[in-house]
């Protein structure tokens, strides 16, 4: 573990405003004593709040059996001297014990309840997630790359430095960077086992071992404070509800002086010429449709904006467009095709969409195949690449 950086201290905070107690790290005491002033804020925030007490344990990477019956004694004693509270205790599917261990709780008490967070944060992550989706990303990245190898030094990217890519997806961009780059050290972490199956499997058929895949939500990393001289983000922001709560964990994980990059799109901006109306309906139907399920694919030329609040300065946005010149056509049209069954074929259904609109949606996706096989036509995705310094 020490590794990928996840040792980290044992921490319990209370934050009035949100009415939540939150345990993180290693919780290991070998008497009461020892986490007495623990106990302490959790007992002051369960006389403060009315109404719900959240108990985040996301980050609890470890817990022995002293610290968990101490804990829960004083949550189960609050529920017969407090009937008017309730407890949600918020685990997360990435620290799956925790989410075993408490929720025997519920079964002993019905003020108490336990939700895993990550269900809540990626609401699109069975369709971002789906294993049948790999292949294509790989063409995906191999499109973009064209762009990015000669994007990334001007954002910060250079031999040597420790390196996290996190949302790493498939690892192919890992890959890619430290055959490139050479840094020093890289952390690639990614919340879908199956893609980090994938990416292992990538990097040992190019012979790559200095990559360290780990399993983890981008949203609460198990990765130190002030970490990474370089942290990579790539189409991801676009496809989170709380796109703020991401930027923030990249912010932490970076060295003060260090940069963060960013990928993002505006999918309303993919063009096509021939037959332009008819794509033009379908990707700002596109957006319309990541919408209802809480993500932004329109995200891209807002990146200063969520960079500057995030607090990081000296900022840099520009964007690229990956056409059908670029390489192989085909593997443009293959990328369309993916979307297509992914987007008409599984979102527009899941949303409910009359078969009308999914014939009229699916039209636009194989016109936008059509100009790009054409031996005239042109077909653009356009990608907005931003970054930004953590201050010193």
């Amino acid at each position: 573990m020490s590794s990928t950086g996840l040792s980290i201290p044992f921490k319990a905070e209370f934050d009035a405003n949100s009415q939540e107690f939150s345990l993180s790290g290693v919780v290991r005491p070998r008497s009461i004593d020892e986490i007495a002033a623990s106990i302490s804020i959790l007992k002051e925030a369960i006389d403060e709040v009315r109404g719900v007490l959240y108990i985040n344990v996301r980050r609890l990477v470890q817990m022995n059996n002293t610290a968990f019956h101490v804990f829960v004694r004083v949550v189960l004693d609050a529920c017969r001297t407090r009937p008017d509270l309730r407890f949600v205790i918020v685990t997360s599917s990435v620290v799956g014990w925790t989410t075993r261990m408490f929720t025997r709780l519920n079964e002993i008490e019905p003020q108490i309840t336990v939700e895993v967070y990550d269900s809540k944060f990626y609401p699109g992550q069975n369709f971002v997630e789906n294993a049948s989706f790999i292949p294509i990303l790989r063409t995906q990245t191999k499109m973009t790359w064209r762009h990015e190898r000669a994007i990334l030094p001007r954002h910060g990217l250079r031999p040597g430095v420790v390196m996290a890519d996190i949302c790493c997806g498939i690892g192919d961009f890992a890959v890619l960077v430290q055959k490139e780059f050479q840094p020093a050290r890289i952390v690639a972490l990614d919340h879908s086992k199956a893609s980090l199956a994938y990416a292992r499997d990538v990097a040992a058929g190019f012979g790559i071992t200095g990559i360290e895949y780990t399993y983890g939500d981008a949203s609460e990393m198990l990765l130190e404070d002030n970490q990474f001289d370089f942290v990579s983000c790539r189409h991801s922001l676009q496809i989170f509800n709380q796109p703020n709560a991401l930027l923030a964990e990249l912010y932490r994980i970076c060295k003060p002086g260090g940069r963060v990059y960013i990928t993002n799109e505006k999918n309303s901006h993919c063009l096509g010429e021939p037959r332009s109306q008819s794509i033009q309906w379908t990707y700002n139907e596109v957006a319309k449709l990541f919408s209802h399920f809480e993500m932004d694919v329109e995200l891209g030329p807002k990146s200063r904006r969520y960079l500057a609040d995030a607090g990081f300065d000296d900022i840099a946005v520009e964007s690229f467009m990956v056409t059908n010149l670029d390489g192989d056509p085909r593997d443009f049209a293959d990328v369309i095709a993916a979307w297509e069954d992914v987007y008409a074929g599984e979102m527009a259904v899941k949303r409910g969409d009359s078969p009308e609109f999914i014939q009229r949606f699916r039209q636009g996706f194989q016109d936008h195949i059509f100009a790009a096989l054409h031996p005239k036509g042109y077909a653009g995705w356009p990608i907005w690449v931003a970054s930004g310094r953590k201050p010193l």
